[in-house]
Parts: structure tokens; C-alpha cells; sequence
């Protein structure tokens, strides 16, 4: 991370923000977590701003990547670095707050970028003078950051991060000075009306605490202030300030710190009954479908949040009948990345009050798959699963998100793909500070994965199963058949566009024309080496006959072996192939 204060608000300034709110949030997650009551006492809202904060460095990281690859001078232009950081935010915003600040940062980025660009007049600046933006443009920023966020919203609620958004926005027009002076005056402002929201929605009241998604605003504000003044923000306050009503008697009396829990079981016997199921997806559509999509949607539940655009969109609703709400989707366009919650699920939802807790289980798998197809059978073998999409690898905080979903105290963690393995490093290293005892299994491929999900024994000491795992694992030999984007150097010479490629253990091996025909190459050459079971995972682009000739061509040479395939979906490989 670079250091602070930064000057401007540059590609720099950004990278720099964006690691200051994620740790800023990572020091807060839990103490958000505990104080979300609206509009669901389901305790996720500072992990959900969490993850769709880690999304949005990501991105920014990637871009920063591929300019120095590329072999650019200094830091990219800023138009470039805001865009990844709101498109990151879209891609993984979680709940109804995350994708509200990704809506934020959106907004934020259309004046940032423009700013960046040379190309807004109304910035003052030359076109193609720069690539920073400064105090004014970091003040019409806030401000349509705040007005996008609040348009997103079928029917804004003020008491909310809403409230806060735009309180940030107003106090920064009136500050005069630099980048610092601005940030700061927002943050000021935000803290206020944080503060003041439990007098604007009964349930904060009734709970005794700040809204939960402003508290998070609160944070990743601060982060600002120090990404431009070196200075980190006094702690905020999440009790509420003034009296309250207790949920308990009715009676009004400051509510301490320490019977915040006790509060909150309250507030949730209080609130009214509401939908099931909290419905998230992507969505690529054009504008006029997403205008119908939203009256849809708002007819089917509540708490609609839809942003976005440019053809890429973010849902999320809640419903009672979550098959509409995926409908609506499929009317409206291409919806991918489908998340469907049960409130009822270990959660409090406003159907009644606190349940007592789910009883942990006491072992669980929890896999990373690269598609639909190996995600149904992953399930159904009992392992909780992170879906993976081409070039969309999950972070850190979708795996922790992950193992805390399984509810276990041991948990046996497969990342299926070397590239994730100080992701799945760190991931574990995380829920080990919960409490949870969670075992590595360095998996390089999702046949891999298979092999030791089927010799996986809840039954059996933790340690046998993980050495019977890992053991299973290892002499599982794995490969891949893909097709070639660009002309390359590999090990097997080199490939051009379009030529279909065999990877044995991470390295290409084989170059070819014919997919099928380079399949059995990569099958033989594994072989080679002896086997008793070939694993075939058949991605969606995957020619129709290549299961059927592969197996009756391992059939007819190598007689001892036996073949299994999968269907395994949108998985970006045309084949996957393991050998046992």
C-alpha cells in the first residue's frame, strides 16, 4: 500500500484508500456485525462491506499489475484505477449496504474519471492535462456519489446509509481548502448524522445503536481522511447517543456498550414479519429491461437495490418467492452469480425474534469450483462451495464468508487452483482467528478436489482425514484441454490463436487442432505413467462426442482403467481430466 498523505486524488490516492478502508473495515467488521437490525437483524453487514471493499482493491491492484507489466511509467491514469474500483465493487458487492457502496463508489468514479481524463470542463482543467483530480472535483464527487446512491434505491429510508451519504456529500460543498480539508468535513458530517439516526428509524431507536451501513461509511470515510492527512479518525461510537426506549420495558435510559446483544434480541421481537429469501445476481441487460426489471421486482418484495450500468448491473431483493425474482432476471437479461439466502437459515429475521443458536457442525468441507456443474456435485457431497468464474477468482473474504456459512468447528479447505493458494492461506489464517479449526489442502485442480472429497469421513479424527485427504489429492494427477486466446511461448513450442491446448499438471504439453484428438494425447501421455481411474469434467463448449470417444478409447487400450465424467458447466476449460 502507498504511503499517506497523498496530495491529490490520483491513481495513487486511490489504491491507497481503497487498502485503508479495507483494513479500516476488517478492524470494524464484527462490531458492525453485531449492530445490523435494518432492515435485517441478520448480521452480516460489516463482512458484506468488507468483501465488496476487497473486491474493489482487487481490482485496483490488477490494474496497477498490468501497468507495470505493460511497462508504464509511474501509477496508471486515475480514470482507469476509479473505473476497476467500481467495477470491482459491482462484481462483489454482498447485501443490501455493499451494494449501496458499490453504487457510491460508481458514482464516484463517473466524476473522478472524467477528471482523470482531461475531459471535464466543469473540473476547470485542460483536457488531457492531467490524471488527478482535486478538492473540488473530490466534492462533486461525493455529491453524485450520494444522488446516485439514493436513485438506486427503490424507496429510500432516511436513518440509513443513505442519510449519511448525503449528509458527507453536504458538508463537503462547504469546505474550502485541499483534498484533506474536504474528506475531513464529509467525515464530520457522516459521523453526525450517523449519530443522529436512531432518532430517524424506530428500530435503531428500539435497539439502542447507529445504523450499521452508515457505520460503514463512517469507516471507509476515515479511511479517506488518512489516505490525504496520514491521520486515522478517533474510534466511532455505535451505541446510540441519546436516551432510548428500551426494547425490554419501554422505558427510556442511556443503553450501555455491554448490553448491546441484549438489545438487539429485543428489537428483532419487535419488528414486523417480512420476506424469506434475500435474492442477489448480475445482471447483463440493456437499460429499458432494467427499468421493467425494477418495477417487477418491486411489486414481488422490499428492500430493491439495483446498480450499475453500461450493460452490467447489480440486484438485490428481498422476496418470498425467490424463483420470480430469478425470473425477472432471465426476462430481463443474463443473470449470473445467483445468491439466494434463507432468512430463516441461522438467522434473525423479522418474521420473530432471536431463535436459539444453530448448533455447529462438527466438520465441513469447504471447496472453491469453477463451475455450476461441479458445484451441484460438490454439494451434493456435502461440501459448501465458493463458485470461481474465468477470470473473476474469489478473495480472500468470499472464502472466510465461506467457512463461516458452513457453521463447523473443523473445517477442511480446498482451493482447487495453485493460483489461490495464499488466498486460501489467508482466508484460514483469518477464520483460525474466530476459533474455527480449518485444514489446508493445497488442490491445484478440481479433480483433485474429487478425489479427496470421495475419500472424506466426518467420523474420523480430524488429522487421519485431512492426511487421507491430502494423500488422495496428491496422487491424483490433473490436466486440462483450452484453447488458445493469443499467440504464446510454452513448454510444448509455440501455440497461435485459436489452437487447442493440453495442460498436464500446469504445463502446456501438447498444442493441437483437434480437441478430442489432443484430449487422448494428454490422457495417454498420463497414463504413461500408470492409473487406475480417469476423472472427465465436460466444460459447456466441450464437443458432444468427446466423453463417449475418449472412454471407449480408454476402454480399448488401457483395460484396467475405469472412467467417470461430469458435467461441469461454465467451468472456462473445455475439458478437465484427472488421473488417479
Amino acid at each position: 500500500m502507498a504511503q499517506v498523505p497523498q496530495t491529490f486524488f490520483d491513481a495513487l490516492a486511490v489504491r491507497t484508500w481503497c487498502g485503508l478502508a479495507l483494513e479500516a473495515l476488517g478492524r470494524s467488521r464484527e462490531e458492525i456485525d453485531a449492530i445490523n437490525v435494518y432492515p435485517v437483524a441478520d448480521g452480516d453487514t460489516g463482512t458484506n462491506l468488507y468483501l465488496t471493499v476487497e473486491s474493489a482493491l482487487a481490482a485496483v491492484e490488477a490494474v496497477f499489475t498490468g501497468h507495470e507489466v505493460g511497462g508504464g511509467a509511474g501509477a496508471p491514469p486515475l480514470a482507469d484505477t476509479v473505473q476497476a474500483m467500481a467495477h470491482g465493487a459491482l462484481l462483489g458487492a454482498r447485501g443490501n449496504s455493499g451494494t449501496i457502496l458499490a453504487q457510491l463508489l460508481r458514482g464516484m468514479a463517473q466524476v473522478l474519471a472524467a477528471a482523470g481524463d482531461g475531459g471535464a470542463s466543469s473540473l476547470g482543467e485542460t483536457p488531457g492535462e492531467t490524471s488527478h483530480s482535486d478538492a473540488r472535483g473530490l466534492r462533486l464527487a461525493l455529491r453524485h456519489a450520494a444522488d446516485s446512491a439514493r436513485q438506486a434505491v427503490a424507496h429510500p429510508v432516511e436513518g440509513t446509509v443513505l442519510t449519511v451519504a448525503s449528509a458527507a456529500a453536504d458538508a463537503a460543498t462547504g469546505a474550502e481548502g485541499d483534498c484533506g480539508t474536504v474528506a475531513r468535513a464529509a467525515y464530520e458530517g457522516a459521523r453526525a448524522a450517523l449519530a443522529a439516526t436512531p432518532g430517524q428509524l424506530a428500530v435503531l431507536e428500539r435497539a439502542g445503536v447507529v445504523d450499521a451501513g452508515g457505520r460503514g461509511l463512517v469507516a471507509v470515510l476515515g479511511a479517506l481522511v488518512e489516505t490525504f492527512t496520514g491521520e486515522r479518525p478517533a474510534a466511532v461510537a455505535v451505541a446510540s447517543p441519546v436516551p432510548v426506549a428500551s426494547p425490554v420495558n419501554g422505558e427510556h435510559a442511556r443503553v450501555p456498550a455491554e448490553s448491546l446483544a441484549d438489545c438487539l434480541d429485543g428489537a428483532a421481537d419487535l419488528e414486523e414479519g417480512g420476506p424469506a429469501f434475500e435474492v442477489i445476481y448480475l445482471l447483463e441487460a440493456e437499460d429499458a429491461a432494467v427499468t421493467r426489471l425494477r418495477e417487477r421486482l418491486d411489486a414481488l418484495g422490499d428492500s430493491l437495490v439495483v446498480v450499475g450500468g453500461d450493460g452490467l448491473w447489480n440486484v438485490h431483493v428481498h422476496v418470498d418467492d425467490a424463483g420470480a425474482a430469478v425470473e425477472a432476471g432471465v426476462e430481463a437479461g443474463r443473470p449470473y452469480r445467483i445468491r439466494i439466502t434463507h432468512f430463516a437459515v441461522g438467522d434473525v429475521h423479522t418474521t420473530g425474534g432471536g431463535r436459539p443458536p444453530r448448533e455447529r457442525v462438527q466438520r465441513a468441507v469447504v471447496a472453491v469450483v469453477p463451475g455450476e456443474g461441479l458445484a451441484g456435485l460438490y454439494t451434493e457431497a456435502g461440501a459448501t462451495t465458493v463458485l470461481a468464474r474465468p477470470g473473476e477468482p474469489p478473495a480472500s473474504g468470499e472464502l472466510v464468508d465461506a467457512v463461516r456459512r458452513a457453521h463447523a468447528l473443523e473445517v477442511v479447505l480446498l482451493p482447487n487452483d495453485a493460483d489461490l493458494r495464499h488466498t486460501a492461506a489467508a482466508a484460514a489464517e483469518q477464520a483460525r482467528t474466530e476459533g474455527i479449526r480449518v485444514a489446508l489442502i493445497p488442490t491445484r485442480s478440481a479433480v483433485q478436489g474429487i478425489a479427496a472429497l470421495a475419500v472424506h469421513e466426518p467420523d474420523r479424527r480430524f488429522d487421519e482425514d485431512v492426511v487421507q485427504m491430502t494423500s488422495a489429492a496428491g496422487a491424483t494427477r490433473y490436466a486440462e484441454v483450452t484453447v488458445a486466446e493469443r499467440q504464446s511461448w510454452t513448454t510444448a513450442g509455440i501455440c497461435q490463436a485459436g489452437d487447442v491446448l493440453g495442460l498436464i499438471d500446469g504445463d502446456v504439453a501438447v498444442i493441437g487442432s483437434d480437441v478430442t484428438a489432443t484430449a487422448e494425447t494428454v490422457i495417454d501421455r498420463m497414463l504413461q505413467a500408470g492409473g487406475e481411474m480417469v476423472t472427465l469434467v465436460l466444460g459447456d463448449e466441450a464437443p458432444d462426442s468427446i466423453a463417449e470417444r475418449v472412454e471407449a478409447r480408454v476402454r480399448e487400450v488401457y483395460l484396467a482403467v475405469d472412467t467417470v465424467v461430469y458435467r461441469g458447466g461454465r467451468q472456462g476449460s473445455l475439458l478437465l481430466i484427472g488421473v488417479e
